[in-house]
Formats: C-alpha cells, structure tokens, sequence
C-alpha cells in the first residue's frame, strides 16, 4: 500500500466517532423471581397430582391378573373368645327403624375446597330397640289382694339400647376430594374418615329415638302384655302403676 493511502486511511479512522456503550440491561426484581418460581413449583405440584391420579384411574381398568397393585383379601382372623355372659331380665318391648343422611365437609383455612377438603354424603340404616328392665323392680312392686283377684304393679320405665347401624344397608353416596386429599388417598386410606360417618350416624340416630314416641311406645306396650299375663292367671283387675324414680 502507498504511503498516500495509508495517511488517508489514518485520517479516517481519526474522524469516525467513538461507539456508544450499550445500555445495562436491569436485572429482575427479587419478588418477580420469587412470584415465579412459586408458579412453577405450583405447576409441578399440580402436574404430579395429574399424572398420580391419572395412573390410578388407569390401573384400576387393568384386569387383576395384570395390575401389579391389586390386592387379594385373605382372611387370617384368629378364632372368636367368649368373654362373658350376663343374663337378661329385660321385656324387649318396641323396636324403631331409622334413617339419616350425613352431610360432612371439612375445608382447609386458606386453601379452596378443590385443592385441600372433602365433603361426603353418607346413608345410614339402624335400628333403636326399647326395652323394659324387670331386673329393676323394687320390694314390693308387683302386690296382690287376699283373694287373688287384683293385682297392682309397679313398672320402671322403658329405656333405649344403643343404635344398631345396619352396616349393609349403610353406604357412602357421594364423596367430593380436593385434590390433595386424591393424592393422600392413593397411597393409603384413612379408616377414621369412614369410622367418623358411621358414629356420626349412629348418635343422630339415638337423638332421633329419643325424641320420638318410642320409649312411650315401649312402656304401652308392656302395660297390655302384663295385663293379659294376669289376667290369664286368674286376676280379674290389673293396675299397672308407674314405678317411683
């Protein structure tokens, strides 16, 4: 190259203005990484509940004989121990039959019913018998004229044995799960949730017998049998009384 034109070029490159640095780029603000981050760790919690609940739902349309997780019950119960007999005095004198249906929920505080909670609606089938304690009269309860011909007794009161849920009759109609409580149930139930409608059955049902004519019922009831007991005997008057409490 001549030494004209290597002068030209120095001049030039002289005259051409310096390059302007390029503006910082701003870094994310911490609350934006925090904000996402959370998101996609929520996303990766849903997903896996997804996958986990779809996997569930696709082995249980597995036949058995493929399905690695199917369980086969196999009864290895021990023999039944008698452990006491009482003997009963009681006048099994009227028997009430019931229904009722169990509403329960359960919410998480701050969480939707969709992902945390369960609502379940439970049918329960029992039966409330009322009964009158023979066992529990006094001296001189049942009295006797000279002549045998009146007879006057002293009755307690009916009582009320405690609810016998019909288990087969009983059964879960709906059930609503979030999708954590899904999740929780496919690796294991949780026999207290089932335990806790049965109870709650049982005790409504026991209100309900209470509150209903059955142990009137009851004491009724055991009034006519006594009376045609005595009279078959011989007695031409029968009085029941009731007993004092």
């Amino acid at each position: 190259m001549a030494r004209s034109e290597r002068e030209a070029k120095a001049r030039e490159d002289d005259t051409k203005p310096e390059p302007t640095p390029a503006a910082p780029v701003p870094a994310p603000a911490q609350g934006a990484r925090r904000g996402g981050g959370l998101r996609v760790s929520l996303l990766l919690v849903v997903a896996t509940i997804a996958l986990v609940l779809l996997a569930q739902q696709t082995l249980r349309m597995l036949p058995d004989w493929i399905n690695p997780f199917d369980e086969k019950p196999k009864d290895r119960s021990g023999p039944v121990l008698l452990q006491s007999i009482r003997d009963l005095s009681r006048y099994e004198a009227a028997s009430g039959n019931f229904q009722v249906i169990v509403d329960l929920e359960k919410d998480a505080q701050f969480l939707p019913s969709a992902v945390r909670g369960s609502r379940t609606l439970f049918v329960g089938h029992g039966s409330v018998d009322a009964y009158v304690d023979f066992g529990k009269l006094a001296d001189g309860a049942i009295s006797v004229n000279a002549d045998r011909t009146a007879a006057t007794v002293r009755l307690p009161k009916a009582q009320l044995e405690p609810t016998n849920l019909d288990t087969k009759k009983s059964y879960v109609f709906s059930s609503q799960r979030g999708l954590i409580n899904r999740f929780g149930d496919f690796f294991g139930n949780n026999p207290n949730n089932q335990q806790q409608l049965y109870v709650l059955a049982a005790q409504k049902i026991q209100t309900a017998a209470n509150e209903s004519g059955l142990p009137a019922r009851a004491d009724q009831n055991t009034r006519q049998m006594l009376e045609q007991l005595l009279k078959s005997l011989g007695f031409t008057t029968v009085k029941i009384e009731p007993a004092a409490q």
